[in-house]
């Protein structure tokens, strides 16, 4: 069996966890959530593209992204403007969006990707 690696771990789960050349990355949200969407977007895009490189990957491989929105009809233009900019063309993953409710009311966006290492 191939081995699992697992980063940055704790009780509740693994920032990530590489498997036969695929990440898995677990919810990534901005550190300074007083920002509006621009800033939790870049933000969020930075630590995504810092945990990226510690696997050995980049944004070029991402496979798929889940971006959990706080509130899609005020932020969602916004956060594409953002995301569209981050990508060279033709390198944007399989994508889903949803609105939810988090936790701690400053959170505006919350980004889950797998990507291939």
């Amino acid at each position: 069996m191939n081995r699992i690696q697992r980063i940055d771990s704790n009780p509740r789960l693994s920032r990530v966890v590489v498997h036969n050349g695929v990440a898995w990355l677990s919810g990534i949200v901005a550190a300074d959530c007083s920002q509006d969407i621009r800033g939790q977007t870049r933000q969020v895009l930075q630590r995504l593209e810092e945990l990226l490189t510690e696997v050995g990957s980049d944004k070029s491989h991402l496979l798929s992204a889940q971006i959990w929105m706080k509130d899609m009809l005020g932020d969602f233009s916004a956060m594409n403007e953002q995301w569209s900019a981050w990508f060279a063309p033709g390198e944007t993953p399989a994508r889903a969006t949803a609105q939810v409710t988090f936790d701690d009311a400053d959170i505006r966006l919350e980004l889950i990707v797998t990507a291939a290492v």
